[in-house]
């Protein structure tokens, strides 16, 4: 079998998302900090998040419909360029001194908005370089490179931020976006459009029947958006379940460092394991998030909240290859971003609302219980899905012939 990394268009979509991940690492560190040196407060901070989150939530689906109609590579490459754009625009604002709140707000909104038509394209794009055959592999190594920027950028955040400050990250950022639309926009990728030309509203029913018509993706979704939404209550009130009961910000900040090895352990075992059921596998490994969420409901040893969040994230890390290679190979083609913007939809849908009631919920009745409650949901949803017979059946599909390579980029 080809290694993905032999194939030329795959290597250069590989580099171009390895570089964009590492500036979108270092961003999140130097957000928060240039925020709040700039107004002291955490409700602009709230709302520059929330800036970037709404559009990207309410525009998914129509980034779905963009990347199926006019092909992912261009789609991508306009996305990544205008988010060049943005962050540009951030960074020269906050080297600049004196920073406005509502610039910062506007940029992040644009950002968002075009983040929503990036996500959908990030399985076309494989799908169109990588052929069936090798696509779990390439699917392992780009969600390695991802988690490996994700355990490297709060190092590289905190020395541009000593060194230069904050600004200098998102002029990093901007460069990132450009060195990734500039090699997308030389590759090659299948691209096989819908067979007939739908309204806007008909080609977004036309995903949802794709999805609702399969019991074992949209059973699944059901769990990964309750795991993101339990995440969240992780998220809020393990920090101070941290600081309070287990010993202090240094508990928290290895839970952290063990998740992101964790993820990392998992991407890299995901390019080596073909499970049978890979659906009922993965969704089972999900589960395991209960138990770091229990854990610290009742305030169990530091040692042992640390270990069991990091082998929950590295069920997430094998999730995530495994999934989105099963995605590729059970939609057809013409309906695959379409597919993955309400996949993105879920889950991202259920973050926010764990944000918003953990903190409502702890201030009743305090941390445990919310922990706990969202222990026992993922436990259910996560590994109830096994009750479905469509995800005890689901297996790889035979293997097919090599898909013809696609036709050279145009030129520019």
């Amino acid at each position: 079998m080809t290694h993905p990394l032999r194939l030329r268009a795959f290597r250069l979509l590989f580099l171009g998302r390895t570089v964009s991940a590492v500036g979108d690492a270092v961003v999140p560190a130097a957000l928060a900090l240039a925020v709040l040196r700039a107004t002291g407060s955490t409700s602009a901070l709230a709302l520059v998040l929330a800036a970037a989150m709404l559009p990207r939530l309410l525009l998914l689906p129509v980034g779905g419909v963009a990347a199926d109609r006019f092909d992912a590579r261009r789609v991508a490459v306009l996305a990544d360029l205008t988010r060049c754009a943005t962050q540009l625009v951030v960074g020269v604002e906050l080297l600049g001194g004196d920073p406005s709140l509502t610039h910062l707000a506007v940029a992040s909104a644009v950002g968002g908005t075009a983040a929503a038509f990036a996500l959908p394209t990030a399985s076309p794009l494989v799908a169109g370089v990588v052929d069936a055959a090798h696509r779990q592999r390439a699917n392992a190594l780009l969600g390695a490179s991802a988690n490996a920027s994700r355990l490297a950028g709060p190092a590289l955040a905190g020395a541009l931020i000593w060194a230069a400050g904050p600004g200098w990250a998102f002029v990093l950022d901007a460069a990132s976006f450009a060195v990734s639309a500039t090699l997308l926009a030389v590759i090659a990728v299948r691209h096989v459009p819908p067979p007939q030309r739908r309204s806007l509203t008909a080609d977004l029913l036309h995903g949802w029947r794709e999805v609702r018509a399969r019991t074992w993706f949209w059973s699944s979704l059901l769990g990964h958006g309750t795991w993101n939404g339990a995440a969240a209550v992780l998220i809020t009130l393990g920090p101070a379940v941290a600081v309070d009961r287990l010993g202090g910000e240094g508990v928290w900040l290895l839970m952290l460092q063990a998740g992101a090895v964790g993820m990392l352990a998992g991407a890299l075992i995901a390019g080596r394991f073909r499970p049978r059921r890979p659906v009922l596998t993965a969704n089972l490994a999900l589960a395991s998030y209960a138990a770091p969420l229990i854990l610290l409901a009742v305030a169990a040893p530091a040692a042992t909240v640390v270990v069991a969040y990091g082998i929950a994230l590295a069920a997430l890390g094998f999730l995530n290859p495994v999934w989105e290679t099963v995605v590729q190979s059970q939609f057809p083609p013409h309906v695959l971003a379409r597919v993955t913007s309400y996949d993105w939809l879920v889950s991202l849908g259920a973050t926010p609302l764990g944000y918003a009631l953990a903190p409502l919920a702890a201030r009743h009745w305090g941390e445990p219980l919310p922990l706990a409650v969202a222990g026992v949901l993922v436990l259910v949803a996560c590994a109830g899905t096994a009750l479905v017979p469509d995800v005890r059946r689901l297996n790889w599909p035979a293997p097919t012939p090599p898909e013809p390579a696609p036709a050279a980029a145009p030129a520019r």
